[in-house]
């Protein structure tokens, strides 16, 4: 399982320094780096990572990077990522932790302690309480249950989410970033197609055509990630291969 993480802080050169060091951590991949409360929160709740590493004694006299961050996302989400505090001194380390946030990091960070850190989310498993996804057009945010998606498809660099019930939603990002984010139930199995496999009912190997929510909709599926088909068919019949 590969994790996400978002960078919040306002100083390139710390922020250059930060990804250099999780270059040792392969299972963590960044997915953004925001620069000012907005954009944190706004980021978050987009695109939902699994950690994020927030600096709250920003470089700048001005900077807008402190604690409120983590306040203000409880107007919005029930269940918050791992937040990481890291910062040059101890003095927010109280605050940090009855905020809510989870672990507290002196800067420069230590290779040593951030692995420790990351060891200690790892125990934690939060990706557990992820049920939800953030599908955003513009400043609509849409917070859809994971288990009503039925599949997922490709638009050019937008994706269309197919629901249960028949609904469609339009999110403007690549299919990529959802395939990387969603649960290991869902499979890859064509370039414009992700399935849920909780929906799969059928699979036609000779047509190359995968069934979902009995056999109402069926979607194609390529010989690239035929190993991703097997995997399906073995999840749900073991005997069959």
């Amino acid at each position: 399982m590969r994790y996400s993480y978002l960078l919040i802080d306002d100083d390139e050169t710390a922020i250059k320094e930060t990804l250099k060091i999780f270059e040792d951590f392969p299972e963590f991949y960044c997915i953004g780096v925001a620069n000012n409360k907005s954009e944190a929160v706004d980021k978050i709740l987009e695109l939902q990572p699994h950690l994020v590493l927030l600096e709250v004694a920003g470089k700048s006299k001005k900077s807008e990077l402190s604690l409120c961050i983590i306040s203000d996302l409880y107007q919005y989400i029930n269940f918050l990522p791992y937040f990481i505090v890291y910062t040059s001194g101890t003095k927010y380390a109280y605050d940090a932790i009855k905020a809510g946030a989870s672990d507290y990091l002196l800067k420069p960070l230590s290779l040593s302690e951030l692995r420790k850190s990351l060891l200690r989310f790892g125990k934690s498993n939060p990706v557990q309480k992820t049920d939800t996804i953030c599908i955003r057009s513009y400043g609509d945010y849409q917070f859809i249950p994971i288990e009503e998606i039925v599949y997922l498809k490709a638009d050019n660099n937008t994706t269309d989410f197919y629901l249960r019930g028949g609904r469609r939603l339009t999110a403007y990002k690549t299919l990529k970033h959802y395939e990387e984010n969603l649960p290991l139930h869902f499979f890859r199995i064509h370039n414009s197609y992700v399935v849920n496999s909780k929906y799969v009912s059928r699979i036609n190997t000779g047509k190359s055509l995968c069934y979902l929510n009995d056999g109402e909709i069926a979607v194609s599926f390529s010989k690239t990630f035929k190993d991703n088909i097997d995997s399906i068919i073995r999840n749900i019949a073991p005997e069959s291969l």
